[in-house]
């Protein structure tokens, strides 16, 4: 059997790590061949492909990022795009396919299933918005890494006795926001599914200020005020129909500032949230999906994405992952507020 391997939409890690255990095992127990998806949906658009055997996946385990490359090329927009996707992987002998990646990734490959070729999902997204999994890879460092930044923060906040905002990704969830900012100990976490009263906010800052501790406040960059808008960067849609989100982290060190008469910055996590090597958790959570994957292909079970369900991998049908988005329920974040202030 030849399958093939893509990994696409954003980057994070622990990409790496699904595709050696998918390489490992696929060929050293099942003895089957592979072919590497160059940059995500592209690759099997365009007959793009890179050998995967086991010298290639030496020594990824650590590595940020993905040795396939991504993109966020959507074939749903392009004319034509599952058909000329099933004549190339029946032309290169490609008999299954494991796709890696968010929501969106995960989409195309319930539609290519729907459309006869047999397909194994692996979920992938640093926001863990993915529903019908528990955890998704990559979620844990980008938490870890926005906690250091925040730890960070908090002490020349106190130097300088200034509000400092922390933004971070979290586009329709604050998963990342809210892990990051309990552990980390913010004073304020603001998230999508929460419109907050920037009257509020500023109350909870003020209190901060009044005990002689600067106020820390973490924003997902999907948070947005009662009765508003997301911060948009700019209103140019990828491929998916995704704006690129940013900037409501400026917006709330500019309206404290204006209210409070304090100092206020923000910084921004970007890009840096993906970046870099997986934490262990990733690293053996991404190695058991991939694991995992490969056995659904050999068991013929597509159409179905890996998960976590407590501590167990599970297999859930491709719709069940991609029809709803995993958002943080209101008492979790209620434990949150405990601590605001």
């Amino acid at each position: 059997m030849r399958v093939g391997v893509l990994t696409g939409g954003g980057d994070c890690p622990g990409l790496n790590a699904v595709i050696r255990a998918v390489v490992r095992k696929g060929i050293s127990v099942y003895g089957y061949e592979f072919v590497g998806f160059r940059s995500g949906w592209r690759g099997p658009l365009e007959g793009d492909t890179v050998a995967l055997d086991i010298q290639a996946v030496r020594g990824i385990l650590p590595r940020g990022g993905t040795i396939l490359g991504s993109s966020r090329t959507n074939p749903l927009k392009v004319e034509g795009g599952i058909e000329r996707i099933k004549d190339n992987l029946a032309g290169l002998g490609v008999d299954a396919l494991v796709a890696i990646g968010g929501e969106d990734t995960l989409g195309v490959a319930k539609h290519l299933h729907e459309a006869g070729v047999n397909v194994v999902g692996v979920p992938k997204t640093i926001d863990n918005d993915l529903n019908a999994t528990d955890y998704t890879f990559g979620f844990d460092t980008a938490v870890n890494i926005a906690v250091e930044a925040i730890d960070r923060l908090h002490t020349t906040a106190e130097s300088h006795h200034r509000a400092l905002i922390c933004e971070v990704m979290g586009r329709h969830a604050g998963w990342i926001a809210l892990h990051a900012g309990m552990a980390a100990g913010a004073n304020v976490i603001l998230i999508p599914e929460r419109p907050f009263d920037i009257d509020k906010v500023v109350e909870y800052v003020e209190s901060r200020f009044k005990t002689r501790y600067a106020p820390i406040i973490v924003v997902a960059e999907g948070a947005h005020p009662i009765e508003g808008q997301m911060a948009v960067q700019s209103k140019e849609l990828d491929a998916f129909g995704h704006v690129r989100l940013g900037g409501i982290g400026q917006w709330l060190a500019d309206e404290i500032e204006k209210r409070t008469g304090k100092e206020a910055r923000c910084t921004v996590l970007g890009h840096i949230q993906r970046g870099g090597t997986p934490s262990a958790f990733d690293r053996v959570l991404a190695t058991r999906f991939g694991l995992h994957a490969i056995d659904a292909v050999h068991d013929g079970d597509y159409g179905k994405m890996v998960a976590l369900s407590g501590t167990e991998i599970i297999r859930v049908d491709l719709s069940a992952a991609t029809d709803t988005l995993k958002t943080v329920p209101l008492e979790r974040y209620a434990e949150a507020e405990v601590f605001f202030g």
